[in-house]
């Protein structure tokens, strides 16, 4: 499917003549949106007469969405915009390089699959000077420039991608009635976090709802814990060595992330069913423990979408809400978040593609989409007040917070480890296999796809 979207003029004195191609969403000049970036953007580029290819992985509602921020991009440029978008995306984009035929743009959300297209020649290096932007204009900007950054075909690591729609998912969800009705408060410390835990347990509750059924993938919501633990237990480079196997997945280090993780999923009495239901109950059924009357537990930890499965009529911000999953005081390591997101980059070089990247260093690239749903960003110089609503305002709060951004570490890891080994090691350890013995099994794995 392909969308064009044409500008009628640069500079937003002239938007009106734009209107033919589609109707923006906001007009110009109203509302609290940074418009002088939009004018500021507008009137250092006239692409008239110029395409651009844009493809990307959203279809459907998120389509439309996008299509709604690229609408302003034409509108400034004057150049024509074409998205498009396949449901067996990353084999598209593979093939579309591959024969000569790229996007002028792709976005994706694999940091993996464009370490391979970087390493092949296909993407085009950004340059220091939006590597410096990032540095300056997104919080914990460092961590932000390391994942848009790639070893290119001479061996040589240069930012080839920029960050733009994040996800978090180092949150944790709880019912405010709930905690109200106890009298608990929300833990700012991983310390406090545990204490609470047992504190619930003392009242004669249980703390925690934790499910790592999830068909051909059950595992993968204990990997999201071992990740957080990872962060909050090691420095991020320690992290980052993990996730590459600069160190083994047997280090005794990661191995204490994954106990980390036992400490709340291996004991009878933190956990909602015991300890042996974890790894048999769905994880879209098991934050639904906290909707139960009495409540069947306290906290779930999970990331941002799993409101989607909350049962009918929960409204967040009132019957649902969550809080940051916290750090330990005592180590000092910062506020980390994990999370995961997609990457724009140049897969066909042209004056076009370049002031897109431009495009989304603009206050407004982003306003835009946080007024409308499903965006975050940790843009410091975007309007936070912006956001849809207070959940997402709250979660980029989160954002704008953090220390420390990595990426969903099994994202980063080979398929066959970080999609296969990863996740069946988590069950084998929900069902008692001690952490050394999983994380030794998911090594021997590693050494045999190199």
């Amino acid at each position: 499917m392909r969308v064009s979207l044409i500008g009628g003029t640069a500079g937003l004195a002239l938007l009106a003549g734009a209107a033919a191609a589609q109707d923006l969403k906001f007009p110009p000049n109203e509302g609290d949106f940074n418009w002088a970036s939009f004018d500021a953007f507008a009137g250092a580029h006239d692409l008239s007469g110029q395409t651009l290819n844009v493809f990307g992985p959203w279809r459907g509602d998120d389509q439309a969405l996008a299509e709604s921020i690229w609408a302003y991009f034409a509108a400034a440029t004057g150049a024509t915009v074409n998205y498009s978008s396949s449901e067996g995306y990353e084999q598209q984009i593979v093939i579309d390089t591959e024969a000569g035929s790229p996007p002028d743009i792709a976005i994706l959300p694999q940091p993996g699959l464009i370490q391979n297209l970087v390493s092949k020649g296909f993407v085009e290096p950004l340059g220091e000077e939006t590597a410096d932007w990032l540095e300056e204009n997104y919080a914990a900007g460092s961590s932000w420039v390391k994942l848009g950054t790639y070893t290119g075909p001479d061996g040589t690591d240069r930012l080839y991608a920029f960050p733009y729609k994040i996800d978090v998912k180092s949150l944790v969800w709880y019912v405010p009635d709930n905690f109200d009705d106890a009298g608990y408060e929300i833990p700012t410390s991983m310390e406090e976090l545990k204490a609470l835990s047992q504190q619930i347990v003392d009242d004669g509750g249980t703390p925690w709802c934790i499910g790592l059924a999830s068909g051909g993938a059950t595992g993968w919501p204990a990997t999201d814990w071992v990740e957080d633990m990872m962060l909050r237990t090691q420095p991020a480079e320690v992290y980052d060595q993990w996730t590459t196997n600069e160190i083994p997945f047997n280090d005794e280090r990661v191995a204490a992330a994954i106990d980390e993780f036992g400490e709340f999923a291996r004991n009878d009495a933190w956990v909602a069913g015991g300890a042996g239901a974890v790894a048999s109950t769905d994880f879209r059924d098991s934050p639904k423990g906290l909707f139960s009357s009495p409540p069947q537990c306290y906290m779930h930890r999970q990331a941002s979408f799993i409101p989607s499965f909350f049962p009918e009529g929960v409204e967040l911000g009132v019957d649902a809400d969550f809080f940051y999953f916290p750090s330990y005081a005592e180590k000092d390591l910062g506020n980390p978040v994990l999370g995961a997101g997609t990457l724009a980059f140049i897969t066909k070089d042209s004056p076009a593609a370049r002031a897109f990247i431009e495009f989304l260093q603009t206050p407004i690239a982003h306003e835009l989409w946080m007024a409308q749903t499903g965006f975050l960003t940790p843009y410091k110089g975007a309007n936070a007040e912006l956001y849809g609503d207070p959940t997402l305002q709250k979660m980029g709060g989160i954002l704008l917070d953090a220390t420390t951004f990595r990426f969903d570490g099994s994202d980063l890891m080979p398929a066959g480890v970080g999609a296969g080994t990863f996740w069946t090691g988590m069950v084998d350890y929900a069902g008692g296999k001690p952490a050394m013995d999983v994380a030794t099994q998911i090594q021997n794995s590693w050494d045999a796809l190199k």
